[in-house]
């Protein structure tokens, strides 16, 4: 039309929709946070680190075939060798065979612990946070008491009082490990319950739970179809972390003599075993240390790449 002022160009036209936050065409939110956490190269490093440990201790039995308690009294401290290539303990027993053992029962033992606190916890912070009032108090006050107890004289405590209890109940193996799971799980969901609690207080004044309860969804879908998958971000860092904490747990009560008994070699146990010998066998407790500290280490660093691919505040500055 004559006379008329062309329209000025917006921002899209000229930067482009990326360049005002625009989300990327054909990019799933998967992608997406993939994408973030590769930048993040010491959370790389630990999923291949952590990725190794664990397929040594799940595949390497298969090949390593040597019984974890063969005894060889004149082989015993040996220095690492070609025939025993961690070297011995003062029974002369194999540490490869009995490393390769334990590292399954304390990757169990944290997966597990994980799963336990990342339910109890996700329970007890989604009833506070949706429901508010006198559930929310009641609730967050049992968790500021559970949060008011010392942890490791807790676990030293309840394992001491109930072990003999649950290796009759249970057996040896299978009951030390049922009990101490579930204590440690039981000890770790508080931070769980407080973060999700959190979450729920946000997300449910959210647009999209207010559209999905003026259109007749009940308590539990809103929680269980709107609220929770928008929740599950800062949940699967604290899980990550909760296994870091979970396998040290595990690893102080045995190297403290109330975790699994002397012929179940944990880490933790073989740690135990080995410090009355560490000036003339150091490799009896170097090889269980280095495990635990490069597992503990690996785990930590994921989650600290998970935590930066998962923060919606990074997604448009990255």
């Amino acid at each position: 039309m004559a006379g008329s002022i062309p329209g000025s160009p917006t921002a899209e036209s000229v930067l482009g929709p990326a360049a005002v936050g625009a989300p990327r065409r054909g990019r799933s939110l998967a992608a997406e946070a993939w994408r973030r956490f590769r930048r993040h190269r010491l959370a790389l490093v630990g999923i291949c680190v952590l990725g190794t440990i664990a397929a040594v201790v799940v595949f390497g039995p298969l090949v390593w075939r040597t019984p974890i308690d063969e005894i060889d009294f004149r082989a015993k401290l040996r220095p690492p060798s070609a025939v025993h290539p961690l070297g011995t303990d003062d029974l002369g027993q194999d540490l490869l065979a009995r490393m390769l053992y334990g590292g399954r029962i304390s990757l169990a033992v944290g997966i597990v612990a994980m799963l336990i606190a990342l339910s109890v916890g996700m329970v007890v912070g989604a009833l506070a946070g949706y429901y508010g009032g006198f559930v929310d108090h009641g609730l967050m006050r049992l968790t500021d008491l559970f949060l008011a107890l010392p942890q490791l004289p807790l676990l030293l405590l309840v394992v001491y009082l109930f072990r003999d209890f649950v290796r009759k109940l249970l057996g040896p193996e299978t009951g030390i490990f049922v009990l101490i799971v579930v204590v440690i799980g039981v000890v770790r969901w508080m931070p769980v319950a407080r973060l999700v609690r959190a979450q729920f207080l946000s997300l449910r004044e959210q647009e999209f739970v207010q559209a999905a309860r003026g259109l007749g969804a009940g308590p539990r879908r809103q929680i269980l179809r709107h609220i929770l998958p928008n929740a599950f971000g800062p949940v699967i860092v604290a899980g990550s972390l909760d296994v870091a904490a979970a396998i040290i747990a595990e690893s102080t009560l045995s190297f403290l003599g109330l975790g699994f008994p002397p012929d179940i070699p944990t880490w933790g146990r073989i740690l135990f075993d080995a410090k009355d010998n560490l000036d003339h066998a150091p490799h009896w407790a170097i090889f269980p240390g280095t495990a635990i500290f490069l597992t503990v280490l690996s785990i930590n660093y994921i989650g600290d790449g998970l935590r930066d691919a998962l923060d919606p505040r990074r997604v448009l500055t990255k």
